[in-house]
């Protein structure tokens, strides 16, 4: 109740004004009927406020909510009085953000005057442009997912909706989601919180997040269920599975969702009783070792009825993913696909030495596995997605330049229903209704309007890629390579990113090639039985790998030095 008078001061204040000065006009002096007129303008404009679908914060905050929209307006004639620039970037600048509302709302998104950025700063991008341009199609940017243990292929565009659970999110936030996915044809990750109906009442096509949790397949005790997760992934929503081995915002973390917050719809989502506190645990209980998750891997598939699984993380150490990848070999057994999380990604809120310092950025961990499946020669067989700050056709481009098939957003899709980085997700007091549990305030999301800005920030942002594309010369995003994206180093130095980030040879590493540092030093502490490194890092950079091995490690196991 509190939180509503606080919301609701300014329009109170002008309906007691309208009634006072009326008064006082009436009884003493006609001229006080001027501010009545002014306060009843003021009523009428709350009123209206709280009527109208398009805009959840001037629902949430009639009246006072419309100063936004106001600053907004004046803002390119004016910005010398403001302190934040258009190009300033917190987390996302104004430019980036102001896209996405304009593709949202299907509105011009061309700009006068050149570019607002540095083309000399030191880290300055862009696509080097061909002389015989092509005219790709955007509807064509779709890949097949299913390697070939799969047996239920999925069609999936080339830009879709990232993992955001509900509980983050609020309900109606989900609902224009899904909606807007089904609208644009294009799939939407739960998240780890599970599939709640919310996801399920406009029937988008759903990729299920799998946390360590097992939210929506799991047990009393909190452990991997196969009979409840078969009941949820053979539903016909459910296109592919995704297990969430780590997350770009918090990875190795884990997490509490404190009981207060364990609504009845949340506890229904994710398995869990009400109000008591639902843990997300820092690691997986149904595996251990790198072939355990191969087996979970396939296990799932088989449950599923043969649908794509794969798995999501944000890499950390080199040796851990390599592990992951020799098990591969070993195993026999392939994801159908990996998507490569970013540490700069994440929309929950996580320590600040989380944000700022765990886990590696989106282009070196991407590059990382994309040259690692090519070098074991599986890359043919799995499909890769990215996440981490996606949100225009630029950085799909530069992502799928570097190894991506597909990219996904979440900050991205949160501007276009509406989020205005107001960055108080965590507080419960989201001013448009994005991530809160309130009912009132995210009753401001008009669902049907946000639907249609998130089909049209989609469909936008493939139109704008298919003409970047069609620049460079290319027909189909998977054609794109590392040097067709250039970076300034320095003054004076201008590299592509092939120079930057160089090619693996298919089956390189199989022959025993390591011409890459982290190859050479990395590859061989992995073993496909443990997470846990043959020998420490400082022995393979000195050379010395005569230090005693892990326990459970054989003396086979550790390589010439």
């Amino acid at each position: 109740m509190n939180q509503l008078l606080s919301r609701y001061t300014v329009f109170y204040i002008a309906i007691a004004g309208t009634v006072l000065f009326t008064v006082l006009g009436l009884a003493f002096n006609i001229w006080w009927l001027v501010p009545a007129l002014v306060m009843a303008g003021l009523t009428a404009l709350g009123c209206y406020d709280l009527q109208q679908t398009r805009h959840a914060v001037r629902r949430n905050y009639p009246v006072i909510g419309n100063l936004r929209f106001f600053f907004e307006s004046i803002r390119p004639e004016m910005r010398q009085y403001f302190i934040e620039d258009d190009t300033t970037e917190l987390p996302f600048s104004r430019v980036d953000r102001s896209l996405v509302y304009q593709r949202a709302k299907r509105q011009e998104d061309k700009r006068p005057f050149g570019t607002q950025g540095d083309v000399y700063r030191s880290d300055y991008e862009w696509i080097n442009h061909s002389m015989t341009p092509t005219h790709p199609n955007p509807k064509e940017f779709r890949i097949t997912v299913g390697g070939p243990d799969c047996t239920q292929p999925y069609s999936l565009s080339a830009f879709n909706i990232s993992a955001m659970s509900f509980g983050a999110l609020s309900a109606n936030a989900v609902r224009a989601l899904n909606k807007g996915a089904a609208k644009g044809g294009f799939a939407h990750d739960t998240g780890e919180g599970g599939i709640s109906r919310y996801h399920l009442e406009h029937q988008g096509d759903l990729i299920w997040n799998i946390g360590s949790g097992y939210f929506g397949c799991n047990d009393d005790k909190g452990n991997f269920s196969e009979e409840r997760f078969a009941e949820r992934a053979t539903q016909d929503s459910v296109k592919m599975i995704e297990i969430k081995l780590s997350q770009g915002a918090k990875p190795g973390h884990g997490g509490i969702l404190p009981g207060a917050k364990v609504t009845l719809e949340i506890a229904e989502a994710r398995g869990v009783p009400v109000g008591v506190d639902c843990n997300s645990p820092s690691q997986h209980s149904a595996f251990s070792t790198p072939v355990e998750l191969m087996h979970f891997v396939a296990r799932l598939r088989e449950l599923s009825g043969g649908k794509p699984v794969g798995f999501k993380l944000c890499i950390g150490h080199p040796w851990e993913w390599f592990a992951i990848a020799k098990a591969m070999l070993h195993t026999g057994i392939t994801p159908d696909f990996i998507v490569v999380d970013g540490a700069e990604g994440g929309t929950g809120a996580a320590p600040i030495e989380f944000v700022d310092h765990v886990g590696t950025p989106l282009q070196e961990g991407l590059r990382l596995v994309h040259n690692t499946l090519v070098g074991i020669g599986l890359r043919e067989h799995i499909k890769l997605g990215v996440s981490g700050k996606i949100i225009t056709a630029f950085h799909m481009a530069r992502a799928m330049a570097l190894g991506a098939d597909w990219c996904n957003s979440a900050r991205g899709f949160m501007f276009a229903i509406g989020c205005i980085q107001a960055q108080a997700c965590h507080t419960g007091k989201c001013p448009t209704g994005v991530t809160t549990q309130d009912p009132k305030r995210q009753a401001a999301l008009h669902v049907p309007d946000k639907a249609e800005r998130v089909a049209g920030f989609h469909q936008n942002t493939l139109k704008a890629l298919a003409e970047l594309l069609g620049a460079a010369g290319v027909q189909h995003p998977g054609e794109l390579r590392p040097h067709h994206i250039a970076r300034r180093i320095s003054n004076g130095e201008v590299r592509v990113l092939s120079a930057l980030f160089p090619d693996l040879e298919k089956g390189e590493l199989l022959e025993g090639k390591f011409r890459n540092t982290i190859f050479r030093t990395a590859w061989p502490m992995a073993q496909a039985e443990s997470f846990a490194p043959l020998y420490s890092l400082s022995a393979a950079l000195s050379g010395n790998t005569n230090s005693p091995l892990p326990e459970g490690a054989s003396q086979a196991d550790k390589p010439e030095a």
